[in-house]
């Protein structure tokens, strides 16, 4: 039997049985869905992409996986090779992991010991978000403030190590002065909180960010497993402020296999470098730089470049803003666009009951969440698709 994710397997709706997919389409046995989350914001470049096919085909054709202990491979060389050279700053070095909450998880590692091997042990807390999701592993559940996890709080009372504020630089200036000499890091999801509320920011809060970490000597850790690739219609938020770790999973790959990698930049790298052996990184996923993973994510970037996806995303936003502008109902709360994203925030939980079936009545699969309505839709829509998918939306307030 299945157990389903953020489900109560007793009282669960059936899930959908998909049949085939492609381009931005599921199939079911009757049916045909436009993906209006991308699989979980992951599939950028849609379904059964040819391309993206024949990268895992033609790696497949070689081996599927070694382990990087004590192993290595062209795939992996050349996607670490790609990352130095496309990222931002000196963010060249890469840890490969199988999926973005592990990614995090090595993350914070990665801060945690770059301080005890600086012989600063006092340095074991962390700043994070108020609404932050970073991954359903434990450490990053105790990151991230996302109420399905408060349970943990009630196994073990509220976290000694981690402190949550709001996005607002009062109380970011506030967080710094009075924990500064214990913290290792500030992680953030920047710019757009995905799990959290699709909650957006401005740019100016990462900019303060950066220059108190700069500052007090914290390091400052991106999490772009759902933002990276464009999604907040920039290409990484790294790119307009520079993180000391940046992580990124989901579109990676173009959602074809789980994979993440977390890339450190020289002065974090540097603080394991050394003679002695227990100042170096332990930690090692089975499935970390699987070579049909390093194959396709290639190929994704590839196509990212090649195709221009960032003027595809920004008419992704020019399509959505002209569609959504005169959208108003009493039961929104708020409607909030950023690059491939638009959410509708409802006032109560109980206006969107019902509507992931309306969608796929007329065609279109979404996965609304608590009190939000949102799509992310993969870059290779067609503006009658995306429309579609809008006025779907639209039409449940009508």
């Amino acid at each position: 039997m299945i157990w389903y994710p953020y489900e109560q397997m007793k009282t669960m709706k059936a899930p959908y049985k998909i049949v085939d997919a492609n381009g931005v389409y599921l199939y079911t046995k009757d049916s045909k869905l436009i993906d209006s989350v991308s699989s979980w914001w992951s599939v950028i470049h849609g379904y059964k992409h040819p391309e993206l096919n024949q990268a895992i085909i033609s790696q497949a054709e070689k081996f599927a996986h070694v382990m990087l202990g004590g192993l290595t491979h062209e795939p992996v060389q050349k996607l670490s090779e790609k990352l130095q050279s496309w990222l931002p700053g000196d963010l060249d070095y890469c840890f490969f992991s199988d999926s973005g909450s592990v990614a995090v998880e090595v993350a914070l590692k990665m801060a945690l010991q770059y301080f005890m091997n600086r012989g600063e042990e006092q340095r074991t807390m962390i700043l994070a978000l108020e609404h932050a999701y970073h991954g359903d592993t434990f450490k990053t559940m105790e990151a991230g403030d996302d109420e399905d996890y408060h349970f943990v709080l009630k196994a073990y009372g509220p976290s000694r190590y981690v402190v949550h504020i709001p996005t607002n630089i009062e109380a970011l200036e506030k967080a710094f002065m009075k924990y500064h000499h214990r913290l290792n890091c500030f992680i953030v999801e920047p710019l757009l909180q995905g799990a959290g509320g699709m909650r957006m920011y401005d740019v100016s809060f990462l900019k303060k960010a950066r220059e108190l970490c700069d500052r007090y000597g914290v390091l400052l850790i991106f999490d772009e497993v759902a933002t990276g690739f464009g999604r907040t219609g920039n290409r990484f938020a790294a790119d307009l402020v520079l993180p000391d770790i940046l992580v990124l999973g989901k579109a990676l790959t173009g959602g074809y296999i789980g994979h993440g990698v977390t890339v450190a930049n020289r002065k974090v790298y540097e603080g394991f470098y050394d003679d002695n052996p227990e100042h170096a990184l332990m930690h090692g996923p089975t499935f970390m730089g699987n070579a049909l993973a390093c194959s396709v994510a290639l190929k994704s970037i590839e196509l990212f470049e090649k195709h221009d996806y960032m003027s595809k995303i920004r008419r992704i936003e020019e399509i959505t803003r002209r569609e959504m502008k005169d959208l108003s109902d009493y039961r929104i709360k708020e409607i909030r666009i950023m690059g491939g994203c638009v959410c509708i925030e409802v006032k109560d939980s109980a206006s969107l009951k019902g509507y992931q079936q309306f969608a796929y009545e007329r065609g279109v699969f979404s996965r609304p969440f608590l009190k939000y309505l949102y799509a992310m839709v993969p870059y290779v829509i067609k503006e009658e698709e995306l429309v579609k998918v809008l006025d779907t939306m639209k039409e449940w307030f009508n």
